[in-house]
């Protein structure tokens, strides 16, 4: 479960930001991860939620929002959408990396991402930890 490495990250970084803005107290951050990043959002979310209390970032709220896959094919030229595995065990269609036009490989031009977006914060000078 690397979500939870991933969210520990966040709250690391955000933590930081925190004591370097003591009036700021952030309420809402929002977050890209990329379809292609093998990153599940409800465990994400979950193991945010599990190590805020207690934190400055307690009672803020993580917003993740998907960035689609997008893959070029170096010999045929195609980019757009990858090729999806439909029958794949997942509760979702898995996406390749075989093209959808010609069936070579491709590389992947989007779709990787796991980034802060934003941060939403209160800003006063006696902001409630």
């Amino acid at each position: 479960m690397h979500e939870f490495s991933i969210a520990c990250g966040l709250v690391e970084k955000l933590l930081q930001f925190a004591e370097e803005n003591p009036d700021k107290k952030i309420i809402a951050v929002r977050l890209e991860v990329g379809e292609l990043s093998q990153i599940e959002h409800d465990q994400l979310s979950f193991a945010y939620e599990s190590i805020t209390p207690e934190t400055p970032l307690e009672s803020s709220t993580l917003q993740i929002e998907t960035v689609e896959a997008a893959v070029e094919c170096p010999t045929c030229g195609y980019h757009g959408p990858p090729k999806y595995w439909d029958e794949a065990l997942a509760g979702t269609p898995v996406a390749t990396l075989q093209c959808p036009q010609c069936g070579k490989a491709v590389f992947a031009v989007a779709g990787q991402e796991c980034a802060i977006k934003s941060v939403k914060f209160l800003q006063s000078e006696t902001a409630a930890f």
